[in-house]
């Protein structure tokens, strides 16, 4: 186990309210990353047929509508670029930001139809960060369109957000010499409830989801209970970063896709990320329901046929780089601070044409990807004939700090 996950684990009790509704979420939805796997079937096109369907079920179009919760640093992004890539491949309307909210739907604030560009209304997918509000989503996406999320593991996640957002968490920039275990020891001694960005260094899954960070489960266990059972009730599978591979396995088969739709490159990661030591009980025991031979089958021809679509468009040993190192600038992620290194791909040199391009979204950070987007879909209808150019993306700006908002629900 990696040292800083041994520290984390050594300071529950001193972040107990933030862990303690973290971990009840974790554990309540990640018995949900297989609530489809025994009823769906799959039926790819362009893969060896790996896990039967069900007798007596017919086949099944693909599933066109999809709003995916993107929660903060679960691997979200990734998540997101598969979402994009398969709109553009079958001509749907990605729901993006207006341009006053950035390349998010003005979090942290409740999300609000009113802040979707017109141009990308009505929507078929929804990928960007926001604050989920039920009823405003409904209002947005068609009916029948399928919610999704994914959580990750508290302890590596909240490492990840002290990291990634140590410049911009007010609780964050208390601390001397930016010390995790420092703000662990003493967690009180920094946070701030109600202040702008306050929700990254209490609960942000909660946060995310609509709920109530500053609500304890000691003191409340209802309303916990309660927004668990909206957790279950509004998403159709909740993706667990550690088992990444596995979740999308479950998800193409939940939206009837091939395996070539959730092909991936990782995207906004700082290094190899941590994989829970054992599959939680409760996990296995539904894998094993919906054929664990067969998920784990599939999970492989997904990583294998990854590999191979990396290295056609990164080279024979594709690896992720620093930014600086990145020589596309379409490619260069964002760096929310010196401190932190966000990597990404880049391509070999040279090379044009469709298959270029192919592999330039599959690896293109979500700032650039979303301006492209708006670009391609406001000038949609005949308003320009030629194809919109991917490669003449402006490089992402830095996070403005939105106006303040309300943030209660």
């Amino acid at each position: 186990m990696p040292p800083i996950l041994q520290r984390l684990q050594q300071a529950t009790k001193m972040m107990s309210r933030r862990k303690i509704l973290l971990l009840v979420l974790g554990c309540s939805t990640v018995s949900l990353l297989i609530h489809q796997g025994a009823q769906l079937s799959w039926y790819p096109k362009l893969f060896p047929l790996s896990c039967p369907p069900l007798r007596n079920s017919p086949p099944r179009p693909k599933h066109m509508t999809v709003a995916f919760l993107k929660t903060h640093k679960t691997a979200g992004t990734t998540v997101q670029n598969i979402l994009f890539r398969f709109a553009e491949r079958h001509n749907l309307t990605v729901a993006l930001p207006h341009p006053s909210c950035e390349h998010q739907f003005c979090y942290p604030r409740n999300f609000s139809a009113h802040f979707v560009h017109p141009a990308t209304r009505p929507p078929h997918v929804l990928a960007s960060h926001l604050r989920f509000d039920r009823a405003e989503l409904e209002r947005l996406m068609p009916p029948g369109t399928v919610y999704v999320t994914i959580l990750r593991e508290p302890a590596a996640m909240f490492e990840s957000l002290f990291s990634y957002y140590n410049q911009y968490c007010p609780a964050f920039r208390r601390v001397p010499n930016a010390s995790l275990e420092a703000f662990l020891r003493t967690p009180e001694a920094y946070y701030r409830a109600g202040e702008h960005f306050a929700m990254f260094a209490h609960n942000t899954l909660a946060y995310d989801l609509g709920g109530d960070n500053e609500r304890s489960p000691r003191d409340d266990a209802a309303y916990l209970a309660g927004l668990i059972r909206q957790v279950e009730e509004v998403f159709s599978l909740v993706m667990i970063a550690e088992y990444f591979d596995e979740s999308l396995v479950l998800l193409r088969r939940l939206l009837a896709w091939d395996l070539d739709d959730v092909l991936y490159a990782k995207l906004n990661a700082r290094a190899a990320s941590s994989r829970l030591a054992a599959i939680p009980a409760a996990l296995a025991r539904r894998v094993a329901r919906a054929g664990r031979a067969c998920v784990e089958r599939e999970a492989r021809e997904l990583r294998e046929a990854r590999q191979r679509l990396l290295r056609r468009c990164f080279g024979d040993e594709p690896v992720l780089r620093p930014a600086a190192q990145i020589r596309t600038k379409q490619l260069q992620p964002w760096q929310p601070s010196r401190k932190v290194d966000i990597m990404g791909y880049d391509l070999p040199g040279g090379g044009a044409g469709l298959a270029t391009e192919a592999c330039l979204k599959l690896a293109m950070p979500e700032v650039q990807y979303s301006n492209y987007l708006l670009r391609k879909q406001k000038r949609r209808g005949g308003a320009r004939a030629r194809p919109e150019p991917v490669l003449d993306n402006p490089p992402p700006r830095p996070i403005r700090v939105l106006p303040r908002g309300p943030q209660g629900p």
